[in-house]
Order: C-alpha cells, then sequence, then structure tokens
C-alpha cells in the first residue's frame, strides 16, 4: 500500500512539473517572438488584393514575386532567376528557380505562375486594372496568353509589345495552385516567413521561420507584426520592450532623437527613396497659374525645414524619382528665393497693394491646404509653409482631414493644396505618366500637357535604354516647370530596434524583406 501511495505521489510530481515546463516553454515562445510595429491596419492578407502600405508589407514577409527591384530600381528576376524578353516585344519567358517550395512543402513550378496570373487577371482586384486597356466593358486584355511548357519556364505572350510588364508583376505574389480561396484567412506563400495566424481583435499576425527558405532560413524563428496606431502609445511599447523593432511609422523626428537616447533602443538612419510632395490642383482657382505655383516653390526654405523641423532625418528632392533611379533628372532646382517669388505673384496679376504687406494679395480668396490629421509632422510641416506664405503675401489656411476622406478629396480634385507621400510607385520612371500624363491613373493634379504626354508615350513605349533616359529628362524638366507636384524631400528610413537586434540594413525603398537578415544576440 505504501509503495502504491509513493508510486501515484511521484507520478502527481512528475506530471506537475511536466505541466510547470510546458506553461513556461509557452511563457517563454510567446516572449521569444520578435516583435514588429505597424502603424495601419492591414486591408487583406490575399497577395493578389492587396494594394494599401500595410498588407504589402505582409506580402513581403510571406511571399516571393517573379520580378524584383535592385537598388538601381531596374527589374532583376526573384522566383525567375532568367527574363528573357522576344525581339519583337511580344513575348517574355521566364525561367524559374530550382528548389523552391512553398510553405506546406510543395515544390513551385511555372504552372503555380500561371495559376497564380489567371487567377488575378480573372478577379475584381485592383493590382489586375494595370493589366488590361481601357477600361468598363470594352476594355481589353494585355496579355494574349500564359503558358506552362516545363516546370520552371512561364511564358507570357503580349497582345502588342508592354515594357510595363515587368513593373507590375513585382507585386504579384505567386501562389500554388487551388488556393486562391484561402490566401484571404490563411495566406500560403513560398517567402521567408510562412503564416500562422491572424487575431483581428487584437490586430496581430504570428508567423514562424521558413526553415527551407530558398535564399537561406531567417535568423528570426517566430515573428509576430503587431498593429499601433497611436505614436504615443508605440513610443512607449518600445522603451518597455514589447515591441522589438518599429520601421518607418509615423513618429515625429523629436521622438526619434529622444528614443535614441534610450540606452536599450536604437536608432538606425539611412536615405530613403520614397518622396514628401506638396500637390497642387492646377484647375483649382489661384493655383491654376503656374507662376503662382513656381512662386509658392520659391517662397518655401526645404532646407530649413529638414535640417530644423525634420531635425536632418530626411534630403531636399528636386525631382519625384529618388536619386539613385536611372532615369533621374532634376529638371528646374528651387532654392529657397522670396524676392522671386514675389515677383512671381507680381506676374501673376496677385499683387501686393502697399508693397510688403503680409495677407494682402489674396485677403479675400486665401488658399486651402489640405492635410492629415493624423499625421503629426505633415501638421508642424503645414504651419512653416504657412508663415512661410505669409511673408511673400499669401494668405494660407490650413484644414486637416481624416485620411480616408483626404484621399477622397484628393481623388476627387476637391482640394487646391496637399501635402502626401508615394510610397515605392515613385522608384519607377513609368510612374510620371501615371501622375502628370492627361487622364494617368494617379493624376490628382488634374494635370494636361499635350507635348508631355508625346513625350511620356514615347519614354514607356521604347526598349531603347538611352533613349528613354533623355525623354525621362525632358519629363521632368517640363513637371519642374510647370510644378503641378513639388518634390519637398525624400524621408529617410528611421527605425528603431532594441539594443541586441542586428544587421539592420534597409534599402532605400523601405521594403521589408530586409528582416529575414535581422538578428538578435
Amino acid at each position: 500500500m505504501q509503495n502504491s501511495t509513493s508510486g501515484r505521489l511521484r507520478l502527481f510530481v512528475y506530471a506537475a512539473i511536466c505541466l510547470i515546463v510546458l506553461i513556461s516553454q509557452g511563457c517563454r515562445r510567446t516572449e521569444d517572438r520578435f516583435v514588429l510595429a505597424l502603424e495601419a491596419r492591414p486591408e487583406t492578407l490575399d497577395p493578389l488584393r492587396s494594394t494599401d502600405a500595410s498588407s504589402e508589407r505582409l506580402r513581403q514577409l510571406i511571399f516571393n514575386t517573379l520580378v524584383r527591384k535592385n537598388e538601381r530600381f531596374e527589374y532583376v528576376g526573384e522566383l525567375a532567376e532568367a527574363i528573357e524578353p522576344a525581339a519583337d516585344g511580344l513575348s517574355i519567358t521566364f525561367k524559374l528557380r530550382e528548389g523552391v517550395k512553398f510553405h506546406d512543402g510543395r515544390p513551385l513550378t511555372a504552372a503555380d505562375a500561371k495559376y497564380t496570373l489567371d487567377a488575378l487577371l480573372g478577379s475584381d482586384s485592383r493590382k489586375a486594372a494595370p493589366f488590361f486597356e481601357g477600361a468598363g466593358p470594352d476594355r481589353q486584355p494585355r496579355i494574349a496568353a500564359i503558358e506552362a511548357p516545363d516546370a520552371r519556364t512561364l511564358i507570357v505572350r503580349l497582345r502588342k509589345p508592354w515594357p510595363e510588364l515587368l513593373a507590375n508583376l513585382v507585386p504579384i505574389g505567386i501562389i500554388p495552385q487551388g488556393s486562391a480561396e484561402q490566401q484571404k484567412t490563411r495566406p500560403l506563400g513560398s517567402g521567408p516567413f510562412r503564416f500562422e495566424r491572424y487575431d483581428e481583435s487584437q490586430q496581430v499576425v504570428d508567423l514562424a521561420a521558413n526553415d527551407d527558405y530558398w535564399e537561406g532560413a531567417p535568423k528570426i524563428k517566430l515573428l509576430r507584426v503587431r498593429v499601433i496606431l497611436d505614436a504615443n502609445t508605440l513610443q512607449a511599447e518600445l522603451r518597455a520592450g514589447r515591441i522589438s523593432m518599429a520601421i518607418n511609422t509615423s513618429l515625429s523626428p523629436d521622438a526619434y532623437r529622444a528614443l535614441a537616447q534610450d540606452p536599450n533602443l536604437q536608432v538606425v538612419q539611412s536615405p530613403g527613396a520614397n518622396i514628401q510632395y506638396l500637390g497642387f490642383n492646377v484647375q483649382a482657382d489661384l493655383v491654376k497659374d503656374a507662376r503662382v505655383r513656381q512662386a509658392i516653390a520659391y517662397a518655401i526654405n526645404r532646407e530649413d525645414i529638414v535640417r530644423n523641423l525634420l531635425l536632418g532625418q530626411a534630403h531636399v528632392a528636386h525631382s519625384i524619382l529618388p536619386e539613385s533611379s536611372w532615369a533621374y533628372a532634376p529638371g528646374i532646382v528651387y532654392t529657397f528665393d522670396p524676392a522671386r517669388a514675389k515677383r512671381l505673384l507680381d506676374e501673376a496679376g496677385l499683387r501686393d497693394p502697399d508693397g510688403d504687406g503680409p495677407q494682402r494679395r489674396n485677403e479675400d480668396r486665401p488658399i486651402t491646404l489640405k492635410i492629415s490629421s493624423s499625421n503629426v509632422v505633415a501638421r508642424a510641416v503645414a504651419g512653416v509653409i504657412q508663415n512661410e506664405l505669409k511673408l511673400v503675401g499669401l494668405r494660407l489656411e490650413i484644414e486637416t482631414l481624416e485620411d480616408n476622406v483626404l484621399r477622397d478629396a484628393q481623388r476627387n480634385g476637391q482640394y487646391q493644396m496637399t501635402i502626401g507621400r508615394w510610397v515605392g510607385g515613385n522608384q519607377d520612371p513609368i510612374f510620371l505618366r501615371d501622375l502628370f500624363a492627361t487622364n494617368g491613373a494617379f493624376n490628382r493634379s488634374r494635370y494636361s500637357n499635350p507635348e508631355l504626354d508625346r513625350i511620356l508615350q514615347e519614354a514607356t513605349s521604347t526598349a531603347d535604354r538611352e533613349r528613354a533616359r533623355t525623354l525621362y529628362a525632358q519629363a521632368q524638366e517640363i513637371i519642374s516647370r510647370d510644378v503641378p507636384m513639388l518634390p519637398l524631400w525624400y524621408p529617410d528610413n528611421m527605425i528603431v530596434a532594441r539594443r541586441n537586434v542586428g544587421n539592420i540594413k534597409i534599402d532605400p525603398s523601405g521594403d521589408w524583406s530586409f528582416v529575414r537578415n535581422v538578428t538578435v544576440k
């Protein structure tokens, strides 16, 4: 009897120890997760439908694409180890890499790539729109056929030459055959991290390392992406150690400087390629005259704003394209010149009645600058611009709007001036056409110039790189002269991380793919 009781006691103690170990392992598993901050909720997990920045960040972690951009923003292969365009421009052949597997162990083949593109083209996704010419029921597909003659060969046949195919393949994550419907709730790709769960109520996405990843297993084994909307909350969570790294969030320049003083944190700053801009509706009252837009460009001291307000966390821009782009040209450079601004306003008929009276040129018709109410930096910048325009005699009023309302106003042309940022798109010179060609996809400036239309049409159609470079330089000269949009600066990549986080090497685009190489001591 005693032996029996003693045996049961030993079993009880053993079970209790096992339970404690399991609980501690579970706690440690949660604590060991590397936590990335995301500043906005992702609209979708589906890589064929993701167009917002947050969804695209997740896509970069979970999926691979056929094509990516290199450091000069040229198109090179990712899943494709070779890209072979036909001499007549009517087809492109992609040779896929060997040994790539999806997260469920299936090998990735050309049949999967064909399935992905077929699923995209058969959907109503915004990512599918560029693959069609025209709009509505009369739109025509640019792709004539997609073929997968063997496991490693994908052929895309075009109805007519379309140089933009590679650009539009960059954001298309390749998915396995038959998986289109599940991608909305259980994304399945071939990227460095595999999906575990999405807690929508807590706004948390849990990922795990893909140890069979074809470029090498990530150093981080458990990754959590956590949405934090409030900048003050983000700072507190970083200081408390509950966030491992925050990449290009909307923290103020002062906040970055303060966080850099925390002994447990590091701030890593590097040049960025995205663009902050001042946009004009060129059909709106007062700013419809290019001389007024030029005057505003000369009246704003961008160097001073970058130095003193942004605390050196940006670089002044003279083009929408980043300086590292193969097609970059500065066009007309607008330096700070208030006297020249005043002369241009006089020429445009906005004369200063007493020669030096602020807010006299347009006292009864102020220009309205619409900005995001949630963007701390935009609000501060708007105040500086308001004061600088006052010094040359222009009255500016600032109106803050919720992000969705502001975007609608920009799309519908219900503004005179606005502050915005383009992320990613400005890295391709084709984007100049989308922004500034008559009826361009993102022409929120309502700008139209037949000469520019002709130049951009030829630039986006030619396969001759040097000819395209010359044409894009001409285009940037015209755009800078007419100023439908004033490039302000390229915000630097700003990363806050725990001190034990290493190998933080982000490229200028701000792409999150570098996360797979991040280490934790």
